[in-house]
């Protein structure tokens, strides 16, 4: 796997460590990009199935009125 280096403010890495409670910066780090991706994909999934709740709606055709 390509490994990117990157700088972080010492304060915002420590600050990631203390609430994630991991020992490591470059595992606090991970944890908390990993967690953003995953909460990334769930927001999609929910999305997506209301979206298409919504489009099956539609779909249905709509009863003569009056």
């Amino acid at each position: 796997m390509a490994k990117v280096n990157i700088s972080l403010d010492a304060e915002l890495v420590v600050e990631v460590m203390v609430l994630a409670g991991i020992g490591s910066p470059q595992d606090a780090i991970e944890a908390i990009v990993r967690d953003y991706i995953a909460r990334g994909h769930r927001t999609e999934a929910r999305t997506e199935l209301k979206d298409q709740s919504l489009r099956n709606l539609d779909v249905k055709p709509q009863e003569p009125q009056g």
